[in-house]
């Protein structure tokens, strides 16, 4: 998401860097609201519903405030980039230091993967949610709600263990280059790359071009339903059903 810098908008610019101007900066946080409304939006679809809108949209203005502060508008760095980095930084802190995931979503999670590699092991051969579903008594929506809530508690876990192994260097505040990569990183980077695209070419044109349109085109499930001639709730669902078999495939691979 970019913003067309106006004379007006580099007048509070210059008034809140030069001088903190608190109006100015009031200005500049409703300009930049969007985004945080944006990324609450995009991290919410991957959480079960108990967890607020309100509260992760509090988290990113707090993601906000701080890249205003911090903003050096000197370096080759457009701020709705460092913003977004902050905003979605902040929010992603903010799920790690709560569980968020209820007990009752754990233990069911637990519940079906239990149930999926009993089933696989009966049928010799990968199970659908539809059958996991029919064996729990639950709806197939539940079975992907749940899979998909578990696998994002666990990126997140993962994540914060890779942070807790960082220099105290690398936990302050600095926008790190990821760009420029050591020659390792790159060979690990590109082997993975060609694991998940091979993963993802097993899944249908439909659920392709979902996953490709929110996670590489960045657009929104409404947005997507309305290319795709769908409503969003069936975005929703194609969303989750190519999440659940991606794991899978992952799983076994």
């Amino acid at each position: 998401m970019t913003y067309k810098e106006t004379t007006e908008e580099k007048k509070y610019w210059d008034l809140w860097l030069l001088s903190r101007d608190t109006h100015a900066g009031d200005v500049l946080v409703k300009k930049y609201l969007p985004l945080v409304q944006y990324h609450v939006h995009r991290i919410a679809v991957g959480l079960p519903r108990n967890v607020s809108k309100d509260d992760l949209k509090s988290l990113g203005m707090l993601g906000l405030f701080d890249a205003l502060n911090k903003f050096d508008a000197s370096r080759d760095l457009k701020f709705d980039t460092y913003a977004s980095f902050r905003i979605r930084g902040a929010i992603l802190d903010g799920l790690r230091k709560e569980d968020w995931l209820p007990r009752g979503t754990r233990e069911k999670a637990k519940r079906i993967e239990t149930t999926i590699e009993h089933l696989e092991q009966e049928y010799m051969r990968t199970v659908s949610a539809e059958e996991v579903a029919d064996y729990l008594g639950l709806t197939e929506d539940e079975v992907y709600q749940t899979v998909n809530e578990h696998f994002f508690a666990n990126i997140l876990s993962m994540d914060e263990q890779v942070n807790e192994l960082e220099d105290v260097e690398s936990k302050s505040f600095v926008l790190k280059d990821d760009k420029t990569l050591g020659p390792e990183e790159q060979l690990v980077k590109n082997e993975r790359i060609k694991e998940l695209t091979e993963v993802i070419s097993l899944l249908s044109e439909r659920e392709q071009l979902v996953l490709s349109l929110f996670y590489h085109e960045e657009l929104t499930l409404t947005e997507i339903g309305e290319i795709m001639s769908l409503s969003t709730s069936r975005i929703s669902q194609i969303h989750s059903k190519a999440l659940f078999k991606l794991k899978k495939l992952i799983e076994k691979q």
